[in-house]
């Protein structure tokens, strides 16, 4: 069993960021820290995203500390982009990326004094401290409705989508209410698909400029949450559609046009809300992912509300103070992702350097008992 001083759980963004500033502070790759990957190659959640998402048509990708990011073909997809950036950083900065590697669990060694992460092909890692960032991708949400089980057309979710060509001539339904839903029905509709669109809520778009400001705005109420052991809120209740010229266009062309919420599912396609039956080929859904945090089930972080709470430094976990999350909450924007990488590293070394200062404390200053018994 390997020991080391901090394990840092998944090697996108947030996860690259805490191991850059691990060994900014002075822990040595390999001996001290390693990241933990279940890929198989570099790039995180992106490289399994679908190709038609050209870097320019992403949400963006803020730079990782050190590595500048160099502007790319704006028309090439983001998963090659983002995943050839965080290879080339792995390689620059040594860093101690083990993959692919699958854990299975996290949870508190015997004696009280560590945290043993296992991987499920049977490899244990005994650490001080844990750096979870895992992020969403790996836990996509498919909201119950009735009749769902019975459709006999074809059924997938924001993390399956590959290609919009796949339903040309295909009378599909998108359902969720962010941008990822707002895409796909222009590129189905642009492969020849008939969409029918039906969020939970009407859409809510804005023309707020997606600024600095704005991304600040936008991390403090999904913190605000955070703190007080609540689920974070879904990408687009933070934040909003933004009214671009595309947008603007699709909703001119009565693509972006909300239907109204879903009520059913039938056998061969939908009811909505307002009674209106749909005969359906597919139903997309861009329905959101939710934070991938079961391999902590054994912690027992969770708040009774579903939610984790979190330190006022929006990284530490105020069940477990040795496990710290990123892309989580208000760090699972990219901004946000980079940031609380570089709050959970400087945060994980604070624990270290004061857990080392009372064990030795511990170890100069005689107890009470002891003195008791001296002569």
């Amino acid at each position: 069993m390997d020991r080391m001083k901090a394990v840092v759980i998944g090697a996108g963004q947030a996860g690259l960021s805490a191991a850059y500033w691990l060994g900014r502070r002075g822990l040595r790759a390999w001996e001290d820290f390693v990241v933990l990957d279940a890929n198989e190659g570099p790039g995180g959640a992106w490289r399994h995203r679908w190709d038609s998402l050209t870097f320019d048509a992403a949400h963006g990708l803020h730079p990782l500390p050190g590595v500048p990011l160099e502007a790319p073909d704006p028309h090439e997809p983001a998963s090659a982009v983002v995943s050839r950036y965080y290879g080339d950083y792995e390689r620059a900065l040594a860093l101690p990326v083990i993959r692919p590697v699958r854990v299975a669990w996290v949870e508190r060694a015997h004696d009280g004094g560590a945290l043993l992460v296992r991987a499920a092909d049977g490899r244990e890692w005994r650490t001080e401290t844990v750096i979870n960032a895992t992020g969403t991708w790996d836990s996509p949400y498919w909201p119950h409705y009735p009749g769902r089980e019975a459709f006999q057309g074809r059924q997938l979710h924001t993390h399956d989508f590959v290609s919009a060509e796949e339903f040309r001539g295909q009378r599909v339904l998108v359902v969720g209410g962010g941008t990822s839903a707002a895409q796909f029905l222009l590129q189905l509709d642009a492969a020849g698909a008939r969409t029918v669109w039906s969020p939970r809520r009407p859409p809510q778009w804005t023309e707020v400029p997606f600024d600095a400001d704005w991304g600040v705005a936008v991390e403090r109420r999904v913190g605000e949450r955070t703190r007080a052991g609540l689920p974070p809120l879904s990408v687009v209740a933070a934040t909003g559609l933004p009214l671009t010229e595309q947008y603007r266009a699709g909703i001119d062309a009565g693509v972006l046009v909300s239907r109204g919420p879903l009520a059913r599912i039938t056998r061969s396609g939908a009811v909505l809300a307002d009674g209106t039956e749909l005969e359906l080929d597919a139903i997309l859904w861009a329905t959101g992912f939710r934070a991938s945090l079961g391999h902590l089930a054994t912690l027992h972080v969770r708040e009774p509300g579903g939610g984790v709470l979190m330190a006022d430094d929006g990284v530490r976990v105020v069940r477990e103070p040795r496990l710290f999350l990123v892309g989580y909450g208000a760090s699972a924007s990219t901004v946000g992702a980079t940031r609380a990488g570089r709050a959970a590293a400087l945060a994980a070394v604070r624990f270290l350097s004061d857990a080392s200062g009372a064990a030795a404390s511990s170890a100069q200053v005689p107890r009470e008992d002891a003195l008791a018994s001296v002569p």
